[in-house]
């Protein structure tokens, strides 16, 4: 932040603020000082270039700005629909300008004969043609402010605009607060910086960001902006990977034993991909190295992580460590352990379960087999972050489907041992590339690339759902053949009891389908106990069920070999990559497997862009990106990463390469400069070091 006493100074004493205005700010936008507000950047711009004449205007787009003078004002209806009519002439034609409330200060500041801008939108009646609420100054004011050009258009809220703060009182007010001659912005960035990337300076770049002379000086100063945003935010990541790898000890995993060689000789019962064996490579070479491994593992639905995670798991083991395995829901731990546990038990190691149902009595022997050592795997949910769950020398934690768990609870598992634990963090949802700097750049990659041999891509169609029937018909037959079956339905409503109620019409009317054929039902929600889940899941694997009508409470972690269809019903409600999570529960053993889309008639853009992509692509990185342009990186990145420096103007969808340049100049920086000491760098250090301050150290280290 600027050091000048001005950039501190609450909003409410700026020209055209006061106090009423800057609690309102202060509630919508969180602007409080001079500086939160002169960082609130335009988030589009209209060109005001084109002033246009009265008789022009059956050609001109909808927006338009327009010279003329007031020449007289009238009252025309009554009551609500009362309102104020201007007419606007510049010599040649009329224009009519109409406020419908709060329109007394108008004939006051513009009376008849005063030459005045205005700009807004066009309404046709026939040939006459009016402007409801334009913008409106004088055309001296216009002048001088020199908004002929682009107009920054600033982010705004419906209570802002209803009290009185539009996108013109907004720019008056950044106008006025620029004139400011102690608003003068310090450089933050290094001369060598400036030089190699081509940058504008810090000063003019702010200036030219707010009220740009033309197109090149607005793109120079956006360039710059983004730039810097995204070089701080590097540099954060950078910097926390560096302080990982040399201030962390890690536990030395020095030797691969009988364990690891056994399970890769004997057990494994087919061999692993090639890029398989190139990620347990990288993972080897981390967990040897003495420092703590925090390693994000990528690898779309059906990649082979679990055999992976087995593996490293194995090597904590040997070297007479235990390992932990975190998942977000207890379908998913349970089915890793009962996959695990076949392969712990061939091998002669104790593996346990830990779940918040979980017995009392289990529980307690549970966790004195994990404080004595007996217990080497421990599996579970959320209930392994808990105090009381103590090991006696815990190595490794694996957590899957990373973006379930927020930083401060990957945190706590670091506490589980004196010395942190080596972190392998793993996620079936690929990661857009920008995505992956962003927020995960403090971290090591790893990325399995590559299905297993005979995995054979799932082949996927849409149906209306006037055309449902077919997809019913198409169940029938291969439940025939002796496969299986899902149908997911969609959460309609944030109400449980209405989910409920939408799911059981679901599985009545399926009923009436499948029933009378001879085709065996079940259904799994989130409403259900455990227990009760884990039950149907089991029958449901067992093959003593067809066809398992669900919620999204399968999307991750069911193992059925045998289920070849997936039946998507209101597919259009799903978001993309949810839509492919689901996919991957079929296709999983050696038949042909089928995913069906079912939507309703009428489709947004968006919607209709989503399905075209599922049926073009089985790709999980290819659907990430086009996920990522849909839904913009904070509805794919939620919240977890919420110590991150939020983005003011870079755009983490558009600036992808600018991000790379980005994170090319932290790298050089830290090369330059690795104990932050050069005097050149001061500024920027002073810099970096109040973003660690704002993220907090326990984001910094966890």
């Amino acid at each position: 932040m600027e050091t000048h006493p001005v950039w501190l100074q609450p909003v409410k004493f700026l020209k055209g603020v006061g106090p009423a205005r800057a609690a309102l700010l202060e509630k919508e936008l969180g602007i409080v000082t001079v500086h939160d507000l002169l960082h609130l950047f335009p988030n589009r711009y209209v060109d005001r270039s084109k002033v246009y004449r009265i008789n022009e205007l059956q050609w001109a787009p909808a927006d338009v700005q327009v010279y003329g003078k007031i020449a007289s004002y009238r009252i025309e209806g009554s009551g609500k629909t009362k309102r104020l009519v201007a007419v606007l002439e510049d010599g040649d034609a009329a224009l009519e300008l109409v406020w419908f409330r709060n329109y007394g200060w108008v004939k006051e500041k513009f009376p008849p004969g005063t030459p005045v801008v205005v700009y807004g939108k066009l309404n046709w009646f026939g040939k006459r043609v009016s402007m409801v609420h334009p913008e409106t100054e004088t055309a001296e004011s216009f002048k001088q402010r020199g908004y002929l050009g682009l107009v920054p258009v600033y982010p705004s809220t419906e209570k802002l605009t209803k009290r009185g703060v539009t996108n013109k009182v907004f720019r008056q007010i950044m106008f006025d607060a620029f004139q400011n001659p102690a608003i003068r912005f310090s450089e933050t960035l290094p001369g060598w910086m400036l030089r190699d990337y081509q940058l504008t300076g810090k000063d003019e770049a702010m200036r030219s960001v707010h009220f740009p002379k033309d197109m090149n000086s607005l793109s120079r100063a956006q360039y710059r902006l983004k730039f810097e945003e995204l070089f701080f935010l590097q540099l954060q990541l950078l910097y926390k990977n560096r302080y990982r790898k040399t201030k962390i000890k890690g536990h030395v995993f020095q030797k691969v034993g009988d364990y690891f060689n056994k399970f890769y000789k004997e057990v494994l019962p087919f061999d692993l991909t090639g890029a398989q064996k190139r990620v347990v490579r990288e993972i080897r070479r981390d967990l040897r190295s003495g420092t703590q491994m925090n390693r994000l593992l990528q690898g779309d639905v059906g990649s082979g992580k679990t055999v992976v995670a087995m593996l490293s798991m194995l090597l904590a083991v040997d070297n007479g460590f235990q390992a932990a395995m975190l998942a977000p829901t207890e379908i998913l731990a349970t089915q890793h352990f009962q996959n695990l546990k076949k392969w712990a038990d061939a091998l002669g190691i104790q593996i346990g379960l830990l779940t918040g149902s979980t017995k009392k009595s289990e529980r307690k022997i549970l966790l004195n087999d994990l404080q004595s050592g007996r217990l080497h795997i421990l599996v579970g949910t959320h209930a392994l972050l808990e105090d009381n769950v103590q090991f006696r020398n815990l190595g490794l934690t694996v957590i899957d489907e990373q973006h379930r768990f927020g930083v401060a609870q990957r945190a706590k598992m670091w506490k589980k041992n004196q010395i942190p634990p080596h972190m392998l963090i793993m996620t079936a949802t690929p990661i857009p590339r920008t995505l992956a700097m962003s927020h995960y750049g403090d971290l090591d990659v790893s990325v399995i690339d590559e299905l297993p041999p005979g995995r054979k891509p799932v082949e996927t169609h849409h149906l209306y759902a006037r055309e449902a029937q077919k997809a019913y018909n198409f169940v029938r037959r291969q439940v025939k053949a002796g496969r299986q079956a899902y149908i997911v339905f969609p959460l309609i409503e944030e109400s449980k009891v209405l989910d409920l109620e939408s799911l059981m019409e679901g599985y009545d009317r399926l009923a009436q389908q499948f029933v009378p054929s001879g085709i065996r039902m079940g259904m799994v929600h989130g409403a259900m106990k455990p227990a009760e889940k884990e039950a149907v899941m089991q029958a449901f694997k067992r093959g003593d069920i067809d066809v398992l009508v669900s919620t999204t409470v399968i999307e991750v972690g069911v193992d059925v070999p045998n289920a070849t269809v997936m039946i998507i019903e209101s597919a259009q409600r799903f978001g993309l990559s949810q839509l492919h999570q689901l996919r991957g529960r079929v296709g999983r053993g050696a038949d042909k497997s089928y995913c069906i889309l079912i939507t309703d008639g009428k489709l947004s853009e968006e919607a209709r862009t989503r399905i075209r992509t599922m049926i073009e692509t089985n790709d999980g990185f290819r659907i990430a990106e086009a996920d990522l342009r849909l839904r913009g990186p904070g509805n794919i990145m939620g919240t977890q990463q919420s110590g991150m420096m939020r983005l003011k103007i870079a755009d983490l969808v558009k600036d992808g390469l600018l991000m790379q340049r980005a994170r090319n100049a932290a790298a050089r920086f830290l090369e330059k400069d690795p104990g932050m000491q050069l005097p050149e760098h001061q500024t920027t250090v002073r810099i970096f070091k109040e973003n660690f301050r704002k993220a907090g150290f326990w984001n910094f280290i966890g």
